[in-house]
């Protein structure tokens, strides 16, 4: 249970820095920037694992957060163009 409940705190923290990160304001609440911030995270520690020889680090993973936050950017740029009305 306690896994579950720290990969919700970390994709709430992934989704809202990679809303950080993107200029402008986006159309999305809370509850789509914590999925899309798990999605991300979970996505990022792949990515890791496949480009790391060990996948685990001591201290802080900095790499593995960028990746994360990186994957989420993409992610919620995706899903505000996907959501966006065009007129």
């Amino acid at each position: 249970m306690g896994e579950v409940i720290g990969t919700i705190i970390f994709g709430a923290v992934i989704g809202v820095l990679a809303r950080l990160v993107i200029p402008g304001k986006q159309a999305m609440g809370w509850i789509v920037t914590v999925v899309i911030g798990i999605i991300g995270a979970l996505i990022g520690y792949w990515v890791w694992g496949l480009i790391s020889d060990t996948g685990n680090t001591p201290g802080i993973d900095w790499w593995r957060w960028i990746i994360s936050i990186a994957v989420a950017v993409v992610l919620t740029l995706a899903y505000t163009s996907f959501t966006s009305r065009r007129t």
